[in-house]
């Protein structure tokens, strides 16, 4: 359902455990050979391939929310960003608005890498704010996150796929083993979604590898220590092909989640 197309009555009238998706993504700069809109323009293709799915006539669909938090791309021009803390509460009222309307399980589905910090604590304070109220499901996720590593079967260091036993077969073909920035999985959804908006010849863009980034710690960082261009990964290998596996993979596995949201029965452990 979405949230668009509806008088408050209409919405007023839905059962209060309907969940309410919040899409969060960016606009930034995404290297000399991609568009600033990329997150939201990959997200934006994920989440209407999840409104394809039976899932989503249990679900109620807020407009995609496209500003992010970027300032860590703010060296490069075209970046729009919202600072961490306007960008925390910005997470915060949207989803408070819901929870005042007697709603009681929210969810964001995030695009953007940027956004993973500020959403965790949005979420963290909210629930802390309404500490006896057992009934709210409060839940995050990000849509490269959902159905497990595409580029693999699971090993024992992969992340759990957001369905407890569901895994998408690998993808075969790609290079990278994880999410970058304007690399190969990004630059192959686009390449699916609109090959103009691609610019140039991939063939010369260069690999900007992850590097070992003071792993397991974290280490603070923006842009420009990371990389010239602007882009983290390699773009060169992505094809058309791979970005349509990718956006099945993905959509599949954000689907899956939110059956488990449906479905969920008041439990820790679900």
């Amino acid at each position: 359902m979405e949230l668009t197309d509806l008088a408050w009555p209409a919405v007023a009238a839905l059962p209060k455990t309907t969940p309410v998706v919040f899409p969060i993504a960016a606009l930034e700069q995404h290297g000399r050979h991609m568009p600033v809109f990329t997150d939201s323009l990959l997200l934006g293709e994920v989440i209407r391939r999840v409104k394809l799915a039976p899932v989503a006539e249990k679900c109620l669909f807020a407009p995609l929310q496209w500003l992010g938090n970027s300032h860590h791309h703010l060296d490069f021009p075209g970046t729009l960003s919202a600072s961490p803390r306007v960008y925390l509460d910005l997470l915060k009222d949207l989803a408070a608005c819901f929870l005042a309307h007697g709603f009681t399980r929210i969810v964001f589905v995030n695009g953007h890498g940027g956004n993973i910090t500020p959403y965790q604590q949005a979420l963290f304070e909210l629930k802390q704010e309404r500490r006896d109220r057992r009934d709210l499901l409060l839940l995050a996720l990000t849509y490269w996150d959902a159905a497990g590593n595409p580029a693999e079967a699971l090993g024992p260091r992969d992340p759990a796929p957001a369905e407890p036993g569901f895994t998408a077969a690998p993808i075969p073909g790609l290079v990278q083993r994880r999410m970058g920035h304007a690399c190969e999985w990004e630059t192959s959804m686009v390449l699916r979604l609109n090959p103009k908006l691609v610019v140039g010849e991939l063939a010369a863009v260069p690999e900007v590898p992850h590097g070992r980034e003071f792993t397991p710690g974290y280490r603070a960082w923006v842009m420009p220590d990371r990389s010239e261009p602007g882009h983290v990964g390699t773009p060169a290998a992505a094809t058309p092909e791979k970005g349509e596996a990718l956006f099945a993979h993905f959509a599949t596995g954000v689907a899956a989640y939110l059956e488990r949201v449906v479905a969920w029965d008041g439990s820790w452990d679900s």
